[in-house]
C-alpha cells in the first residue's frame, strides 16, 4: 500500500477496484502525463448507493457522501490506468454533476465531498480546479457523477 492509500486508510477509506463500464467507454485514459477518468457514479459493490434528485429524494448530506464515493471510484480508475496512486503529481480538475431538484442550488457543498477526499488523499497536491454543475438527470438515476483529471510525475 502506497502513501496515498495509507492517507485514505487513516481517514477511513479504501480505494475500490475500477468499476466496469456500463456503456461503450473506458474508466480512465492516459494521455502523456495526464490521466482523465470517465464519469464515476456512487457505486459500492456494483450497486448505486442512492437514486434520485438531490434536494428531493436525496439529502444534500447523502449527496456529499455519494460524491466522496464517486471520487473513490475515480481513484480506483486512476490506479488501474497508472498502476499506483503514488505516481500522481497533482490533481488538476474535478467536475461534479449533481442531479438537482428544482430550486436546489447547493451543488458546491455536494461537490465538497469529492474535493475534500482528494485533499485528504494527496495533501497539497490534491488542490484542484473544480466545476459543480446541476443537471436534470444522470445515468441510472444517480444523484451525483464525478470526473477527475490528474497529472502523473515525470
Amino acid at each position: 500500500m502506497g502513501k496515498v492509500e495509507e492517507n485514505l486508510a487513516k481517514a477511513g477509506y479504501a480505494v475500490p477496484e475500477a468499476a466496469r463500464p456500463v456503456a461503450a467507454y473506458v474508466p480512465a485514459l492516459i494521455s502523456g502525463r495526464d490521466v482523465m477518468t470517465s464519469g464515476q457514479l456512487p457505486m459500492v459493490a456494483g450497486q448505486l448507493q442512492h437514486v434520485g434528485k438531490v434536494g428531493a429524494e436525496v439529502s444534500p448530506e447523502a449527496a456529499k457522501e455519494a460524491a466522496r464515493t464517486c471520487a473513490l471510484n475515480a481513484l480506483g480508475a486512476i490506479r488501474m490506468a497508472a498502476g499506483d496512486l503514488d505516481r500522481v503529481e497533482q490533481v488538476l480538475r474535478v467536475v461534479v454533476y449533481v442531479a438537482s431538484a428544482p430550486g436546489f442550488t447547493a451543488q458546491p457543498q455536494v461537490a465538497n465531498g469529492a474535493s475534500e477526499l482528494m485533499q485528504a488523499a494527496f495533501g497539497e497536491a490534491g488542490q484542484h480546479t473544480r466545476s459543480a454543475v446541476g443537471v436534470a438527470e444522470l445515468p441510472l438515476g444517480a444523484p451525483v457523477e464525478v470526473e477527475v483529471w490528474v497529472r502523473l510525475k515525470a
